[in-house]
């Protein structure tokens, strides 16, 4: 995974398609539809709606997530045009944790939403 930000390997690789958290069936928690079993909306404009939403959350993380990783992990100096490997890991390390915490607080907010 060092070539995430395009540096790191010199060696050609096969196009990946990029691995997308998994979100539970129904959708992600804490939407309509999403989360709650039992739950299902049959109206297409409420479904295209919570779709849009969906989206909109993901491409959110996204941004946040490549921001954050690049700040902490480039260096604002470019001595060259590729990725060193330093840079290279400490990309994967981040963008590892970023996932990580995510996981554990959809996790944790699933657990919340049932409970109530």
């Amino acid at each position: 995974m060092f070539g995430l930000f395009g540096g790191g390997n010199k060696q050609p690789q096969q196009p990946q398609q990029p691995a997308l958290p998994s979100a539970p069936v129904g959708g992600l928690p804490g939407l309509p539809g999403g989360g709650a079993p039992g739950y299902g909306m049959q109206d297409p404009h409420a479904q295209f709606a919570a779709a849009e939403q969906e989206l909109e959350m993901i491409t959110d993380m996204f941004t946040r997530l490549g921001e954050a990783c690049q700040k902490k992990c480039i260096l604002q100096r470019y001595s060259e045009e590729d990725l060193t490997k330093g840079e290279s890991v400490c990309l994967d390390r981040c963008v590892s944790k970023f996932f990580q915490v995510n996981k554990e607080v959809s996790e944790k907010l699933t657990k919340l939403s049932q409970a109530n």
